[in-house]
C-alpha cells in the first residue's frame, strides 16, 4: 500500500537556524536601541534646561535679579511621566546676578548615561557635563567637542 501523505512544516534544524539569526540580530540591535533612548532622554533634559534658562532670564528682566526665581521644572521629562533627570539649582538657590541649573540623571538613566552624567547650565550660557568638570568654555578643543556631543 502506497501512502500519498506528505509532511509539511519546518525541521528542527531550520528552526534552530532562524532562532540563531534572530538572536544575532537582537544582540546587535538592542544595545543600539538603548543608546538611542539614553541620548533622547539626555536631549530632552538639555531642552528643559534651556527652557528653564529662558524663564530665568525673563524673571531677571522683570525684577532685575535672579534671587527668588522659582525653578520652573524639577524633573525631565516635565510631562508627568517618570523622571529621567532631576533638575535643581546648583548650590541651593540663585544669587542676584548668577545661577546654575543642574540636571542629574536618575534611575536607569543614571547607569546608562555615564558618558555625560549631570548636565549644567549657567546664567552666562556655559554648558557643562560630568557634574561641571568639563565645560563649553574650556581652552581645550577636545573637551569642547565632548561637551557639544552631550548637549
Amino acid at each position: 500500500m502506497k501512502s500519498d501523505y506528505k509532511f509539511s512544516g519546518i525541521t528542527l534544524i531550520e528552526l534552530m537556524i532562524v532562532i540563531a539569526v534572530v538572536g544575532i540580530l537582537a544582540s546587535i540591535a538592542y544595545p543600539s536601541y538603548q543608546t538611542h533612548v539614553t541620548k533622547t532622554h539626555r536631549g530632552e533634559s538639555a531642552a528643559t534646561l534651556l527652557e528653564s534658562s529662558q524663564i530665568m532670564e525673563r524673571f531677571f528682566s522683570e525684577t532685575g535679579a535672579y534671587t527668588g526665581a522659582p525653578l520652573p521644572f524639577t524633573q525631565s521629562p516635565n510631562d508627568g511621566s517618570s523622571a529621567k533627570y532631576n533638575i535643581a539649582y546648583a548650590a541651593g538657590s540663585p544669587t542676584a546676578t548668577a545661577y546654575t541649573i543642574v540636571a542629574t540623571p536618575t534611575g536607569s538613566q543614571a547607569s546608562n548615561d555615564t558618558k555625560c552624567a549631570a548636565l549644567t547650565l549657567s546664567s552666562t550660557g556655559v554648558q557643562c557635563i560630568k557634574n561641571g568638570t568639563k565645560c563649553s568654555d574650556s581652552a581645550t578643543a577636545s573637551v569642547r567637542d565632548e561637551v557639544a556631543a552631550c548637549w
